[in-house]
């Protein structure tokens, strides 16, 4: 009884070893796409740190939604609160981040700590942060930017 379980037990330690040396041996290469993505995605933290409204209002799509822990609205808004500073993004540090890409449209998942001032007042919180990106006429546009806050 005991001869079958091990025999058992080696032939499957043995090809889950071969598995995950396969798996290792694969570069981790990720396509050109999705780092386009990624760095558009940094360039527009930095913009809206440095509250550059005419790089913004180019890659806001028109009908682009922003959802924020105080309320949601749209692309014109969201330019009034950065320009007007009611939100100063001051630095967004990107902790994780992963792409996924349906047809001309690509999801952006990170994690990070953002610092910004909100009314006035200077915070730091944790969010997972998903941006749409729509391609309209080859060009990628932001549709979409929710924030979800993330427990200490």
């Amino acid at each position: 009884m005991k001869s079958p379980i091990l025999a058992l037990f080696l032939i499957t330690a043995g090809f889950h070893g071969a598995t995950a040396q396969a798996e290792d041996a694969k570069p981790a290469v990720v396509p050109a796409v999705e780092q386009e993505i990624v760095k558009l995605s940094k360039q527009k933290w930095d913009w809206m740190a440095e509250k550059k409204i005419e790089p913004l209002a180019d890659l806001f799509h028109e009908k682009a939604v922003f959802v924020h822990m105080g309320g949601s609205w749209g692309a014109k808004q969201e330019l009034d609160v950065i320009k007007g500073g009611g939100i100063h993004y001051k630095h967004a540090e990107i902790q994780e981040t992963s792409v996924q890409i349906i047809g001309d449209t690509a999801i952006l998942l990170s994690k990070i700590r953002l610092d910004a001032v909100v009314g006035g007042n200077e915070v730091s919180n944790p969010f997972t942060v998903t941006e749409v990106f729509v391609k309209v006429d080859g060009k990628w546009k932001l549709g979409s930017l929710s924030f979800t806050k993330l427990g200490r």
